[in-house]
């Protein structure tokens, strides 16, 4: 009879461990990659330039002598340091360097540039910002070239990563993919399909949200980063459930198993 109960409990528990072929898994990303056609747009793509930013702009020439004056207060033997940091502490891979004068946005959305005078950057993104630079610089230097950085652009992560915390983009560019792998991954207790991203666009906090097991985020608003963005992992059901439980549960269902055991070793020994 004992062989004929260990025999079903075993086939029960192979059979509730089958994983089952067509269930999907839970921690793949963009499970539909195939079926999706790519339309982000070039507005979803490009960040425009925000209040505080650090813009650091370099003007070159054939004759550099004449673009002394825009390049005020830089020798060409500065650079500034620009480390990715991980968890808001430690340099990764990835440092850079970039050289040249840095302007900070103000809440106008202006910086002071040399002999030019004031330059508006409200709504530009960082490309149509050089157009207009480049233009303005014609007035004064024949076929100018504009190097234009952020030092400071930098996302948050928070919540169900396995590294939270600040990171600085050194090229100013970053998807929400980039953002994850620098964070190292969801933990197994991240909500894949609720990932919210906070964003501070022109003074006022939006915000959506963004699955990752659907390939359609590649043409979400949310899917490239802007500059400030703040994306939260929410924890699962599994996480909730484990936090609402008495951490000595598992403790006392070892207890509990091993007194069991020895019941029945102590009851059979009786019998014998």
């Amino acid at each position: 009879m004992k062989s004929k109960i260990l025999i079903i409990l075993l086939a029960f528990w192979l059979v509730s461990c089958k994983t089952n072929p067509n269930t999907k898994n839970d921690l793949n990303y963009m499970q539909n990659i195939e079926q999706v056609a790519v339309e982000a747009s070039t507005r979803n793509s490009s960040s425009t330039i925000q209040p505080g930013d650090q813009l650091v702009i370099l003007v070159t020439a054939k004759d550099m002598d004449v673009v002394k004056p825009f390049n005020q207060n830089y020798s060409s033997s500065e650079t500034i340091q620009n480390n990715t940091f991980a968890g808001g502490n430690t340099p990764t891979q990835g440092t850079t360097n970039i050289a040249g004068p840095t302007y900070i946005v103000d809440n106008e959305g202006n910086i002071d540039f040399p002999i030019i005078g004031k330059l508006n950057t409200s709504g530009k993104t960082f490309t149509e910002f050089k157009d207009v630079l480049k233009s303005e610089m014609a007035r004064y230097v024949i076929n100018p070239t504009i190097n234009l950085r952020i030092s400071n652009f930098k996302i948050t992560v928070l919540g169900e990563v396995n590294r939270q915390g600040d990171y600085v983009i050194s090229n100013g560019q970053a998807t929400i993919l980039n953002a994850l792998g620098m964070a190292g991954d969801l933990t197994m207790y991240g909500k894949r399909d609720d990932v919210l991203v906070i964003r501070t666009e022109n003074g006022q906090i939006i915000h959506g949200k963004i699955n990752l097991q659907d390939a359609n985020l590649i043409n979400s608003p949310y899917y490239n980063l802007k500059q400030g963005d703040a994306i939260i992992v929410a924890s699962n059901n599994t996480k909730d459930l484990a936090s609402k439980q008495n951490p000595n549960t598992t403790f006392y269902i070892t207890a509990l198993s091993i007194a069991i055991t020895a019941a029945a070793v102590v009851v059979s020994l009786i019998k014998k």
